[in-house]
């Protein structure tokens, strides 16, 4: 997973976090030694705040009120880095699926039917599994496929290049748009790929 930009300000904090983070406090003062079990320390924190008061909440509301006030206006103060994703263009071609995608598309149906309630990632880490137990002959039609459309990518790729970006561009303009910015273009979609 990509890091967040580190100068971005600390995600605003509701009443219940508040309210977890006394808790934690309240368990490392009695217990110093004892490390927190956080599936457990979640349930426990979880039922001692169902039957918590209006009156002790407004507590942890204020606190939280306060933390969005922080929030807001450091969100305020803070831009996206520079040089941070310029925004891509709707009407270019979408980057083709891999073989192992499309046998993911194909599968993903069939285990969820025959695994009610599956979490995502469990489905996920199954088809990963099923993707690696296939032998190359069984994973071939798959990548055949990604091929051909990765195929078709490059030449709609090729075609929205040789459009220009702007279709309002008057020709002789958009002729010394696209020399000027050939090798830009190019260096863009090595970055692209890069990223994912």
């Amino acid at each position: 997973m990509a890091k967040g930009d580190p100068k971005k300000p600390k995600g605003k904090m509701s009443a219940y976090d508040f309210f977890v983070q006394t808790c934690r406090e309240e368990h490392k003062k009695k217990n110093p030694e004892v490390p927190v079990n956080f599936a457990e320390f979640s349930k426990k924190c979880s039922e001692r705040w169902k039957p918590t008061s209006g009156k002790e909440k407004s507590k942890f509301d204020e606190m939280a009120k306060a933390d969005k006030v922080r929030y807001d206006r450091e969100m305020k103060d803070y831009g996206p880095a520079k040089g941070g994703k310029k925004k891509k263009d709707p009407n270019a071609p979408k980057r083709p699926p891999s073989g192992f995608f499309l046998f993911c598309s194909e599968f993903r149906p069939k285990i969820k039917s025959t695994n009610p309630g599956i979490s995502i990632g469990d489905v996920a880490k199954k088809l990963g599994e099923m993707w690696n137990n296939l032998s190359d002959s069984e994973k071939q039609p798959y990548i055949n496929k990604a091929a051909k459309l990765k195929e078709k990518y490059e030449k709609d790729v090729a075609d929205y290049k040789s459009k220009g970006k702007f279709d309002g561009a008057k020709g002789p303009a958009k002729v010394a748009r696209k020399k000027g910015k050939k090798v830009e273009e190019d260096d863009e979609d090595e970055e692209e790929e890069e990223d994912e």
